[in-house]
């Protein structure tokens, strides 16, 4: 799944390899609830599906194999899609099995260029760095006060840090003067495609409105740069601040995503 993921990445495509190891490995025990299948042609994956207990279906076909995208969809028929607004073969699949698209929140796929990135400023006594595995508790429970309740555990976690492409030098936190992580921001690399996706970002309800999040994206993002990447990508929901809030940071929109169902 990672190596179709990868190879096929695009601003045209709806899953980069670090959605896949954030939502595999940021809960344990839901195991039961997933199906994984590929497809395989001329020796390579060229398509997958990761239907969801809960009647959604994430999918990737490789453009170069639209009829595929046919097979997956009778494979797991009258599910929840959500795909790229750009993924056309995706979308003529969609349609000859009777789907339409339905109304509802959305995401808004945003990019950021590398090239000239601000220094991260934060308050005298703050501190902006990437973690270590020593930070591993305090980065659980920083998460967990930014998305309570959640399901997020030092379990959990250490699975992610043990994940592919996960790098410690590329989770970035703004450490407090008392010691507490107040923000910060996972940055997941993909350096065949020099591209990086942030993913969570948040900041501590103790901190907020202090530009912390800010600083600590802008520390991935130069870290992420000089791994040789040229931009950063992230994904908000289209109602919610967190689009006003990279819209400031700089990120462009350039695609958004369409959810299809029958019925």
């Amino acid at each position: 799944m990672q190596r179709l993921t990868q190879r096929i990445w695009s601003q045209r495509s709806n899953w980069h390899i670090g959605d896949l190891a954030w939502q595999r490995y940021e809960h344990v025990g839901r195991e039961h609830e997933w199906q994984f299948e590929v497809w395989e042609r001329d020796g390579e994956v060229a398509a997958w599906a990761w239907a969801q207990q809960d009647s959604d279906l994430f999918l990737l076909v490789d453009p170069a194999h639209p009829d595929l995208a046919d097979e997956v969809l009778k494979r797991f028929p009258d599910r929840q899609v959500m795909i790229l607004d750009a993924e056309q073969h995706l979308i003529a699949a969609l349609e000859r099995q009777g789907y339409a698209p339905k109304d509802g929140w959305h995401q808004i796929f945003m990019t950021h260029d590398l090239r000239d990135l601000p220094d991260p400023v934060v308050p005298e006594g703050f501190t902006v760095r990437s973690i270590t595995e020593a930070d591993l508790a305090q980065r659980v429970e920083v998460h967990q006060k930014v998305w309570h309740p959640s399901r997020v555990t030092e379990e959990s976690y250490r699975n992610v840090m043990a994940a592919w492409p996960y790098r410690p030098d590329l989770d970035w936190v703004v450490e407090a003067p008392d010691g507490r992580f107040a923000a910060y921001c996972l940055m997941w690399p993909d350096e065949q495609n020099r591209v990086g996706e942030l993913e969570p970002v948040g900041t501590h309800p103790d901190f907020r409105r202090m530009g912390l999040a800010r600083a600590a994206c802008f520390g991935a993002m130069r870290a992420l740069r000089e791994l040789g990447a040229e931009q950063a990508i992230v994904y908000p929901v289209h109602d919610k601040p967190a689009l006003k809030f990279y819209e400031q940071l700089g990120f462009q929109p350039y695609a958004r995503t369409l959810t299809f169902a029958r019925g």
